[in-house]
């Protein structure tokens, strides 16, 4: 009896260790073809933006700074406005510091939701969100009189989004005068159409009050200087209204 017992339980051992070994080897078949899964989901969209990009080199003749940009725009997550408009309470009675990256090159800035509380909100929950990075800075100002650079069309085009629309118009000046580094938010022709867009005074500026002025939610504290190479470099077609010469781009928008 004493033989037979311990010849069953070497049995059972050997049973044991060969259901483990089983089951290891199930478990690193599983393991390799989720890794293979991975691999070749990897594989297709390296290969992808491949192929975009000699699409694109082919067909367009693009210059290192084109292709830069694609590059970005194929590793950057598609961002799109908030659906819903955040309360003005959000930002009432604060002021919030941070940077805009254009081009590469930083400009400090100032929101102040004491003189601004809804546009400040919508700004920064904008930021927060990551809305802005990426996106074009599509209109150049140099007039005598006035001088802004505008940014944050959502596609690039300076139309409005009309699933985002907002006011009212805050804190706007009475005399029309934008001072420089004045930050404002862009808006269509009623109080309630503002959408993404803002711009900057990169000068003193005079606009026109007729359609109720624009908010300013803040300022420039530091690198206005950005803006005034922006300037200099003119803009497109030779005009003092329209796309600036030298692309911009805003690389982050960040608010704290």
């Amino acid at each position: 009896m004493k033989a037979n017992n311990r010849t069953d339980r070497e049995t059972r051992r050997r049973v044991a260790r060969m259901e483990a070994r089983r089951a290891l080897a199930a478990q690193q078949a599983r393991r390799r073809k989720v890794d293979n899964v991975y691999a070749l989901t990897a594989g297709a969209l390296v290969l992808a933006l491949a192929i975009a990009l000699q699409v694109f080199w082919f067909s367009s003749n693009p210059t290192a700074e084109d292709l830069e940009l694609l590059q970005r725009e194929a590793e950057a997550p598609a961002t799109s406005a908030p659906s819903a408009i955040p309360d003005p309470s959000l930002a009432a009675g604060q002021v919030f510091n941070g940077t805009l990256e254009l081009n590469g090159e930083e400009v400090q800035v100032e929101l102040d939701g004491n003189a601004a509380p809804q546009a400040v909100a919508v700004f920064k929950s904008l930021s927060d969100s990551g809305f802005f990075n990426g996106k074009d800075c599509h209109r150049l100002v140099t007039a005598e009189t006035m001088g802004v650079l505008q940014c944050g069309s959502a596609d690039g085009s300076g139309a409005s989004d009309p699933d985002y629309q907002w006011g009212p118009v805050e804190n706007t000046p009475a005399d029309g005068v934008y001072p420089a580094g004045s930050i404002a938010v862009a808006r269509g022709a009623t109080g309630d159409s503002h959408g993404t867009q803002f711009f900057i005074a990169y000068k003193d500026s005079v606009i026109t009050q007729e359609t109720g002025g624009y908010t300013i939610m803040g300022k420039v504290t530091s690198g206005l200087e950005v803006l005034e190479t922006i300037a200099a470099s003119g803009v497109a077609g030779e005009t003092q209204d329209g796309t600036p010469l030298a692309p911009v781009t805003i690389d982050s928008f960040t608010l704290k």
